[in-house]
């Protein structure tokens, strides 16, 4: 039956897939937009047309820079079409050169058209889909800097697409660099900066704040070039500040406090520093709560076991902020993997050199019994994260003897 629905599918679009041959430029967009209609929404069309080896004439017609200018717009929009649909689709689409022609349309495209946009929301699509096709993407200088240009002068989906874009690409130190050099921070800046009283859209500070964050982590260099880069009267921590504030959405503070986090631990701000003290702390400690959503809470507990990692005065003033302790224990009985194991990181962090903090930790009802059990859990990440919070503990042998005793006892 299934087979029958394919050869059906092949047969009703045959008629205007062979349209995209002819000559007669009239006739192509016409097949095109038909062919665009048809497999919207549907990953079944996706499917079909991708197996009759549509996509090499697409990307052509895409390419072609002497065709008519709606042809390669159209033919774009598929392509961006076809890349939504299922990962064996998106495969197969990178398999056959999509993300390297994508990539090349955008070399010289003008800034500012339709076809640009086109193929950045494309490109956002393919990258989008693990593994991204990152090296399809070089670390050219002459590329870069004028995707950060569309990330400050485009329009408002070309920004968002090529910033989530460049968000997933920065893996390492070469791209860190790369991206910095061509200027990605004035993009980003410009990206968080909105009216005096308001956060910039969410479309807009999500994919800015991922990419920051991404290239701040472990560089010392881009963060203290974030550190000194501003827009208008604002440096990019300043943006932060305000963006970690109660009354900004979830997403956007935990996103900001991550990138003060992430500058913090790159050397770029001191552990006394108000931006860390008074904005990405409180905020993650905040976040932690159980009135808010276990996927928030539990990056939130990741972020700031690592904020508070290395420095005894963070750990101990996370110690005593918004009832961080009782969080954390409510966050272990969270069913998620990633809220387990970031209760039992920030656990750990906050342990690591205080006696008076282990000592409350391990005097939380109910907590080793956790932490011994989650041992034992399938996931190894879980198992990781327990032991990583019980050799932190284990500084207070003799509490956690007595501890362990009257576990047994009970």
């Amino acid at each position: 039956m299934q087979q029958l629905t394919v050869f059906m599918d092949i047969e009703s679009s045959r008629s205007y897939i062979d349209e995209l041959y002819s000559p007669d430029a009239t006739k192509v967009v016409e097949a095109l937009v038909t062919l665009k209609n048809s497999v919207i929404g549907s990953n079944r069309q996706k499917s079909s047309v991708i197996q009759q080896g549509v996509v090499p004439r697409l990307l052509q017609l895409m390419s072609d820079e002497a065709l008519d200018p709606n042809i390669r717009l159209e033919a774009t929009i598929t392509i961006g079409s076809l890349a939504k649909g299922t990962p064996e689709n998106v495969a197969t689409l990178v398999e056959q050169g999509t993300a390297t022609a994508l990539v090349e349309l955008l070399r010289t495209v003008p800034i500012g058209t339709k076809l640009v946009e086109a193929g950045l929301c494309a490109l956002r699509s393919v990258f989008l889909h693990p593994p991204a096709p990152i090296a399809a993407l070089p670390a050219d200088m002459r590329l870069l800097t004028r995707l950060t240009q569309i990330a400050r002068e485009g329009t408002a989906t070309a920004r968002c697409c090529v910033v989530r874009i460049l968000s997933v690409w920065c893996g390492g130190h070469m791209e860190q660099e790369a991206l910095c050099q061509a200027g990605a921070c004035a993009a980003i800046a410009a990206m968080l900066a909105n009216g005096r009283n308001s956060a910039p859209p969410l479309a807009r500070a999500l994919p800015a704040l991922e990419l920051l964050a991404n290239m701040c982590f472990e560089n010392g260099n881009v963060s203290q070039v974030a550190l000194n880069t501003r827009h208008g009267d604002k440096t990019i921590p300043e943006l932060l500040m305000c963006l970690v504030s109660r009354d900004k959405p979830l997403p956007v503070a935990l996103g900001a406090a991550r990138c003060l986090t992430f500058i913090h631990r790159a050397g770029a701000l001191t552990a006394d520093d108000n931006r860390v003290v008074f904005g990405a702390l409180p905020c993650l400690a905040r976040l932690c709560t159980k009135e808010m959503p276990e996927e928030i809470r539990a990056k939130a507990a990741e972020t700031l076991s690592y904020l508070a990692e290395v420095d005894t005065s963070l750990q101990r003033l996370a110690a005593i902020s918004n009832h961080l302790m009782s969080s954390l224990a409510d966050i272990v009985n969270c069913p998620s993997a990633a809220a387990k194991q970031g209760a039992f990181k920030c656990f750990a962090s906050l342990g690591a050199n205080d006696e008076d903090i282990r000592k409350r930790i391990i005097e939380t009802h109910g907590l080793m019994k956790h932490i011994v059990s989650e041992m034992k859990n399938p996931e190894p990440s879980i198992r990781l994260a327990a032991v990583r919070c019980l050799h932190s503990l284990s500084r207070s042998v003799q509490q956690l003897r007595t501890t362990f005793q009257v576990q047994l006892l009970c």
